[in-house]
């Protein structure tokens, strides 16, 4: 396997693809692994998560320019992401233990004083899934990956981590830090390679898979995580709504627009991916959005400067073209932007579209690229409308001075996350989860790290 910087198209690497063979071998080994990892004291797997955050925390430059040379990300954007890790992983170490803490739902005692054993008792304890898969994503390697591998092992599974092919290179620096931290080999294995090596995953004596990536794809991994009666749980797409109401301050609104749609070149899960304005101030919103959208900086994703770096995928830059053309074609105005630039790299012109409408595949099928559709509404009613108008649902947000009348708007849109004047936001105290096409299951928050347990019921009564 070829690692590609996307910048430039140089080969940066090659990689031993994993295979059928190698992958069940990880996989036998992190079983057996597993039993007497499960057994350690919680204590001792918090300090090892924490020699892991301070292995990253010192080497936080090298890893952040090894991630903006695989996938493209603007180096400033890369560091951001690493230096939003020790909250993350520090929600983790300070929370695992009361969100797996034994639970005593009942105790019936005889006798006035109190003092003896309980005739009966119900109790909950938390046991690991076991073996979990991680097949996970390229845009956040560590957000994304963090999710699912630390509260795993804190909770005493055994973690078997596919990157994504696109991020290969990161991946396999965070299993050197999880080693140097004093994680087993067999505890944490990654294995690489293209979807066929996920696929081979699936066939193996798992017991749980948590995967980042396509509706297309987790529909495939829920069909045959189903045929195994193993739990499964899935992040996927988003075609995220925001609703700008007329009595925002129209700049910072636009300013804040283009910053949800453009990050991170439009790959993030919980990008803006579509905008409805009112028509009070539909105009002023375009003229300042497209104002904004001139002022971001597009280049090379190692200097500083950079705010809008390549698309990691080279395909997607077909899925960006055709959307943009077909909206054109069914009316709608391409105001900037719109076409892959010429010369080396997965570049394409950040786009904005005015005159879109709910038909076109803008509005409807993910983007996941520099592109944003700004459709005008009437009023609240549409808007709630429009922003049901899909199978996803992963964010929404609404923009307005009234919180009340925010509440009562996001009350009615599907969406696993609503945002009052603020989006493309995740917080490790708060579940991130999907509805719909956008996936099913919860990571992050007490929520999340249950999710990587399996509860026990204890009826226990004194002879």
């Amino acid at each position: 396997m070829k690692i590609m910087n996307p910048a430039t198209g140089q080969v940066l690497r090659e990689i031993q693809d994993d295979t059928p063979d190698t992958v069940r071998e990880k996989v036998e080994r992190a079983r057996i692994a597993q039993r007497r990892w499960a057994t350690l004291p919680l204590d001792v797997r918090l300090d090892i998560m924490r020699g892991f955050l301070r292995i990253l925390q010192e080497r936080t430059e090298e890893l952040a320019a090894l991630l903006t040379s695989e996938m493209g990300k603007p180096i400033t954007q890369a560091r951001n992401e690493l230096k939003g890790m020790p909250e993350r992983v520090t929600f983790f170490i300070d929370n695992t233990a009361t969100a797996i803490a034994d639970e005593v739902v009942l105790r019936l005692i005889s006798g006035r004083d109190g003092t003896q054993p309980p005739d009966l008792e119900e109790r909950i304890k938390y046991e690991p899934l076991g073996v979990v898969v991680n097949i996970s994503a390229w845009n956040y390697p560590y957000f994304v990956g963090s999710n699912v591998w630390i509260p795993a092992l804190l909770t005493g599974n055994a973690v078997i981590y596919k990157p994504s092919e696109f991020a290969t290179l990161s991946g396999l620096a965070i299993a050197d830090m999880m080693h140097s931290a004093g994680v087993p080999d067999d505890i944490f294995a990654t294995v690489a390679g293209d979807g066929s090596v996920g696929a081979s995953l699936l066939d193996a004596d798992i017991d749980a898979i948590f995967f980042t990536g396509s509706y297309a794809t987790g529909q495939k991994i829920a069909e045959a995580a189903a045929r195994k009666l193993i739990k499964v749980q899935l992040e996927l797409g988003g075609k995220d709504p925001v609703y700008i109401c007329e009595d925002v301050d129209v700049d910072a609104a636009a300013a804040s627009m283009a910053e949800g749609a453009f990050y991170n070149a439009g790959q993030s899960c919980c990008a803006v991916e579509r905008i409805y304005v009112r028509e009070e101030i539909s105009e002023e919103f375009i003229a300042k959005l497209t104002d904004r959208v001139d002022a971001l900086v597009v280049g090379d994703p190692t200097h500083d400067e950079t705010f809008l770096g390549p698309l990691a995928r080279a395909q997607q830059l077909d899925v960006l073209e055709q959307q943009v053309a077909e909206a054109v074609s069914k009316g709608a105005r391409l105001l900037r932007g719109g076409r892959r630039a010429d010369g080396a790299g997965n570049y394409f012109a950040p786009a904005v579209l005015a005159d879109v409408t709910g038909e076109m595949s803008i509005m409807q099928e993910e983007s996941f690229g520099p592109v944003i559709g700004v459709q005008v509404v009437k009023d609240d009613e549409e808007a709630i409308e429009c922003m049901n108008d899909t199978e996803f649902g992963l964010t929404a947000g609404v923009y307005t001075k009234d919180r009340k009348r925010a509440e009562s708007i996001l009350s009615h849109v599907n969406a696993g996350t609503a945002y009052w004047n603020c989006c493309d936001r995740v917080s490790p105290r708060l579940p991130w989860t999907g509805r719909g096409h956008s996936g099913m299951g919860s990571t992050l928050s007490l929520v999340g790290i249950r999710a990587f347990t399996q509860p026990k019921a204890y009826h226990l009564r004194r002879a």
